[in-house]
Parts: C-alpha cells; sequence; structure tokens
C-alpha cells in the first residue's frame, strides 16, 4: 500500500451462509482445516486516499485496467444468471430476535422477523403496537389497529405516477418513520449536467399527528439495504460509476476497448462520488460525497462506490447522511447491534465474455467491516476475502468474535461434478479478516438453498435430487465439523429456530429426481447434533410460498404456535405443537379496483397485535382471529 493508512481495529465474526454445494455421498468426506488444501486469501485491505488528485489518479487507473469492449465488470448482474436467478434472503430467528425478544419484554405485537437482534431491517409493513403504517400504490397509510380505521394518510409520490408502482420499505422509531424508495430517472438538475439517472430516495415522516414529511434525501445509486440500531438509520448505497461508454459496436474488441478507456481519461473524480440532495421544510442543500470520505481496498476495479449513511431518527431532518465511502462494490448486508458488514463478488473485467454467462469458477466474495456501536457514522474496522459467492445474509454469521462464511465455489453444472461448499472461519487481526478454520466438501454437484447459525451450530440444506440438512459444530474456530446429516426428498429454503430445539423448514417438496411437487414445511428435531431427524411434514401439492425467497413474509409466535405462511396469493395459516404441524385455515384477499389490480393481489406481509392477525396486500389489510381464521374486518386501500 503506498499511500494513506490502513484502517481498523476491532473484532467481529461474520458467516456467509450460502453457497452452491455438492452431495457427500459417494467421494472423499469433508475436509476441514484453516489450509484445507487450498491457495490461502489475501486479506484486503481499507486505504484512504492523500488527495482528490490521487484519487482520481488510482480510480482512473483501476477501471482502465479493468474495462473491456462492453464496458466495466456488473457482478451483480452475472451473479443472478449464475444462481439461476436466486432472491435475497432475509430473516430471523424465532426466539432471539424480533418476536420473542418483544415477548419476553411483555409487549404483545410482532416484529420484523429480523436476523439479528438490535438491528432491525426495513419491510413493506411496520407496527409498535399503537399503530401499523405501511406503504401501497406510493401512499402511507396508518391504521389504528383497536378502531380498525385507517388514521391517517400520506401520498409519497409527488404527483409522479411511476412512484405509484414502486415498492416502498420502511424503518419506524417513535413517531418518526424513515421510508426507503427508489427515485426514477428524470430530468437534468441540480445533481446532474446531464439527465437525472434513479438513485435512492428517502423521506423522514413525522406520525405524531397528521403525517408529514419533515425532509427527504436523495442520492445517485441504488440501495443495497439497511439497518436500525438504537436511533441510527444506516443506509448502503451502491452508485456504479457513471462513465457514458460509446454505444458504437463497430470495431474489434481491441478497438472498443481503446475507445472506452478513452472515456475513462477524461473523467472526473465526479463520476466515482455519488451527489446527493436534501431538504428540511423549505430547506434545500446539495453535495457530493467528498474525497475525504473516501477509501479503497488494496484490489480495485473502479467500477462502482459504496456509500454507509448514518441518520438520527429522533431528530427533525435527515441531514447530508455523514457519508462514509468506499471504491468496491457489495450486493449483501448484514448487520448485528455492533457491526455492518457489506460484502459481495469481486468484480471481474468484461473482455469477450457476454455478460449473460455464468461467473466465473474463480470467483471471490470481499467482505468489508464497519464498527456501528457507537451513533452516527461507522467506522471501518476490516476488510476480506474467501474464495465463491454467498446466497444472501444468512451466509454470514457473528459470534463469539469471529465471523463465520459459507460459500460455493465452482460452477452448478449439469454434470454435478464441479461445485463445493465450505463454511469459513474468520478472525479480525490489524485491520483484515484472516481464516482460522474451515470445513469443506459439503454438498458436491448440488446447491445451498438455506443455512441457519444458531450459536456454535449450523444447519445447512442443500438439494439437487434430495435434500441433505447438514449439521455443523463450529465452536471451535479452528476446527469446524459436520456432525450430523438427513436425507429427505425436496428441500427446504429457508429454516426457522422454534423453541426445544427444533427447526421449521419451508420449502417444496420434490420426487426422487429432483423434480418439485409443491410447498412443504418440515418441522426438524435437531437435539441430537449426530442424527437430525423430521417430525412431521406439511405439503400442499402445487404451492409456493413468497416466504422461500422472502423471510420476511414468514411470521411465527412462539406463545401459540402460529404460523402464518404466504402461499400462492393468501396465507395459509398453521400451528406447530411440540411434533406436529397442523393446519387452521386460510386468509385471503379481494382482488381490489382498478387496473394495477386487475391480476389480484398476493398477501405480502402478516403481523399480530395483541390476539389479532393483520394480513397486508397491495389491495387492503384484514383483521382475522389466528385461532380461527375467521375475518374481523376489511380495510381497503384501493
Amino acid at each position: 500500500m503506498k499511500r494513506g493508512t490502513k484502517l481498523a481495529t476491532a473484532c467481529g465474526s461474520l458467516v456467509a451462509l450460502a453457497l452452491l454445494a455438492g452431495s457427500m455421498a459417494g467421494s472423499r468426506p469433508p475436509s476441514t482445516g484453516p489450509g484445507n488444501d487450498e491457495a490461502p486469501m489475501v486479506p484486503v485491505g481499507l486505504v484512504s486516499f492523500d488527495s482528490c488528485a490521487d484519487a482520481l489518479t488510482e480510480l482512473r487507473a483501476a477501471a482502465t485496467a479493468s474495462v473491456g469492449p462492453y464496458g466495466l465488470a456488473e457482478d451483480g448482474v452475472l451473479k443472478a444468471a449464475a444462481l439461476g436467478g436466486a432472491e435475497s434472503m432475509a430473516r430471523t430467528f424465532a426466539g432471539a430476535p424480533g418476536d420473542a425478544a418483544d415477548q419476553d419484554a411483555g409487549t404483545d405485537y410482532s416484529t420484523t422477523n429480523n436476523h439479528e437482534a438490535g438491528a432491525d431491517e426495513p419491510d413493506l409493513v411496520k407496527t409498535d403496537g399503537r399503530r401499523i403504517v405501511t406503504v401501497t400504490g406510493g401512499v402511507l397509510r396508518v391504521v389504528d389497529p383497536v378502531t380498525r380505521r385507517v388514521t391517517g394518510r400520506l401520498d409519497l409520490a409527488d404527483g409522479r405516477e411511476e412512484l405509484r408502482w414502486q415498492e416502498h420499505r420502511l424503518l419506524l422509531l417513535g413517531d418518526h418513520a424513515l421510508v426507503l424508495g427508489e427515485d426514477p430517472p428524470g430530468p437534468a438538475d441540480a445533481l446532474s449536467s446531464i439527465r437525472r439517472p434513479g438513485g435512492t430516495r428517502l423521506l423522514l415522516v413525522d406520525l405524531a399527528g397528521r403525517p408529514a414529511v419533515l425532509g427527504t434525501y436523495r442520492i445517485q445509486g441504488s440501495t443495497v439495504d439497511a439497518r436500525l440500531t438504537g436511533d441510527t438509520a444506516r443506509v448502503a448505497v451502491r452508485a456504479p460509476a457513471r462513465l457514458a461508454f460509446p454505444l458504437a459496436s463497430e470495431g474489434t474488441d481491441q478497438v472498443r476497448t481503446e475507445r472506452n478507456r478513452k472515456v475513462i481519461a477524461r473523467a472526473g473524480v465526479e463520476a466515482w462520488l455519488p451527489a446527493y440532495e436534501w431538504t428540511a421544510g423549505p430547506e434545500r442543500h446539495t453535495g457530493r460525497v467528498g474525497c475525504d470520505r473516501l477509501s479503497r481496498p488494496d484490489r480495485m476495479t473502479g467500477a462502482a462506490t459504496l456509500t454507509v449513511l448514518s441518520f438520527d431518527l429522533t431528530s427533525d431532518r435527515l441531514g447530508d447522511g455523514d457519508p462514509v465511502a468506499v471504491a468496491a462494490d457489495a450486493d449483501t448486508v448484514y448487520g448485528t447491534a455492533t457491526s455492518l458488514y457489506l460484502a459481495g463478488p469481486r468484480p471481474t473485467p468484461i473482455t469477450g465474455r457476454p455478460r449473460w454467462e455464468p461467473l466465473p469458477a474463480e470467483q471471490i466474495t470481499d467482505i468489508y467491516q464497519f464498527d456501528t456501536a457507537a451513533p452516527g457514522r461507522p467506522r471501518f474496522l476490516a476488510a476480506g476475502s474467501v474464495p465463491g459467492w454467498l446466497i444472501n445474509q444468512y451466509a454470514l454469521s457473528e459470534w463469539a468474535g469471529h465471523l463465520r462464511v459459507a460459500t460455493t465455489t465452482g460452477e452448478f453444472r449439469d454434470d454435478g461434478t464441479a461445485s463445493e461448499s465450505a463454511v469459513r472461519v474468520l478472525r479480525h487481526d490489524d485491520g483484515a479478516l484472516v481464516p482460522v478454520g474451515m470445513v469443506g466438501g459439503l454438498g458436491r454437484g448440488e446447491r445451498i438453498y438455506s443455512v441457519r447459525y444458531l450459536g456454535p451450530v449450523a444447519y445447512v440444506v442443500t438439494f439437487r435430487q434430495t435434500d441433505p440438512l447438514y449439521a455443523l459444530d463450529l465452536a471451535d474456530p479452528a476446527a469446524p465439523r459436520v456432525t450430523g446429516e438427513l436425507k429427505i426428498t425436496g428441500y427446504s429454503a429457508y429454516l426457522h429456530p422454534l423453541p426445544e430445539e427444533r427447526l421449521l423448514g419451508v420449502g417444496q417438496e420434490a420426487d426422487r429426481q429432483g423434480r418439485t411437487k409443491g410447498v412443504q414445511v418440515s418441522l426438524f428435531d435437531v437435539r441430537d447434533p449426530g442424527r437430525p431427524d423430521r417430525l412431521d411434514q406439511w405439503h400442499l401439492p402445487g404451492g409456493w410460498s413468497h416466504a422461500e425467497h422472502d423471510p420476511h413474509a414468514f411470521l411465527y409466535r412462539p406463545d401459540t404456535g402460529l404460523v402464518a405462511l404466504p402461499v400462492d396469493a393468501g396465507v395459509r395459516l398453521l400451528r406447530v405443537s411440540d411434533d406436529t404441524i397442523s393446519e387452521i385455515g386460510d386468509v385471503t384477499h379481494p382482488a381490489g379496483d382498478g387496473s394495477r389490480r386487475q391480476w389480484g393481489q398476493p398477501v405480502r406481509r402478516s403481523l399480530v397485535v395483541g390476539d389479532v392477525l393483520w394480513t397486508v396486500s397491495e389491495a387492503g389489510l384484514r383483521a382475522t382471529d389466528p385461532a380461527t381464521a375467521r375475518s374481523l374486518a376489511w380495510i381497503a386501500t384501493t
């Protein structure tokens, strides 16, 4: 590192839970140990720039070295193709964050099913027990769960019809809500001398009386995710380098590459530093992320910038977000009460390979850790890298001073020979996340569908024709090991911990050739890590659940055993006892009025306030008796 200072101190542990994995039947056993006969990963450092001139020189050099005839790498697109469009997942345990913590405090409402305690995640609906807040069709609504009436309404679309089609997510703290959305492309304005690109759009809303917008924030780039810890909301934004490469297709790859390099040579530092605008009442302010807020890893491509914004949700304004940025890329956010991790595939230069081709087998995932224990701007702690790629944030887990990461290496091919998965344990060491142990050889020829970490234990599901549920002992960071395996047909795409050392799996049943046969819910007994067992199964032939890919759609109440599971367009209510799953009934919503809803509206979310189950769709909210599935009230929002 020739410039700057290495940023870091402190520790954390992160586990990337996701892998393309292969079946253990037939070949060598899983391997353990820090080396595992593979080349050690070189830690990724974080380095600050001495000046804007230095930043521009290094960003241009990195982009010039990375550019090809088709532009700079867009690994997020390539990753989606390689994983077959697998969506991100995010959800929590039943007994740790979310619901159970609230019950222990004597509250009587459910919260967002977050991955970790103390790190609230944005969602389509929020409640604090006094009110239910949701945004549909560009309109924020506040519902009183006692009177079952809409008590507040605020149009967030600003007369722009395109914003009514957009999905908004919420964070709620006291009488303030932070609404996260995207700003579609528009005409030139103060943020750009050319047509304004799309960006992140945030609104701070006061809910104390009639809902009102206190302030707004716009920044170039798209939202990766956000977390609320204490009073501070932190929003991660990814901004591709704004380089206008020519569209001309004539010439050889070398000629097109040289044209693109000339564009980079003419670019100013603003091509990598996002511009922003914030308002508070009649006030309007503009700015740009400063060079003094930007750092870089040891290796970079100049393809994108990651910015972390921090907002005090007790304030009456958002301010400038106190930005901190890294010249890197990421597509996954994992947060705890004290740490924030950004992770993603290391960009691969696009040369002659078409954008839609699968990822190369040598893919590497880079990880960046921030300290979020104190309010305000987070502090860089460490960075590292692991071979392979993540399936979602559940591949990451911080526990007992270590970061556990589950990844898949190789490619998932029809011949079932090229993929393999592993769980690696990392520790913080002088600004780097360095490997201390691993267990590999998981699910060869298959891919991971779900993982769950519960303290020193992890459960990994792979699938190709049957569903191996692996139990892993991670208590010794230097020697993680597989302790047990259960093979059944089908797979679980989401695992939810239950009391009494049980797991609930949501996924698909399948025949022995691997053809899916409809949604299934499996109840697993994992008291003996050497012999996991399935106690019961609920199966709906031909059905599909949105919770398979979005765990926020799943609701479990440990006090009653209630499971609210979105199935097709409705919600199926189940009850889980010690060793059985029984069905209560289902909840459906009307399609609603208007051309936007002519195909009907699936129920997206479920929550509980008191002894009433509330379900939410674009068409409205329904209050239901969860013990009988009897409808109590319908509130239309169309």
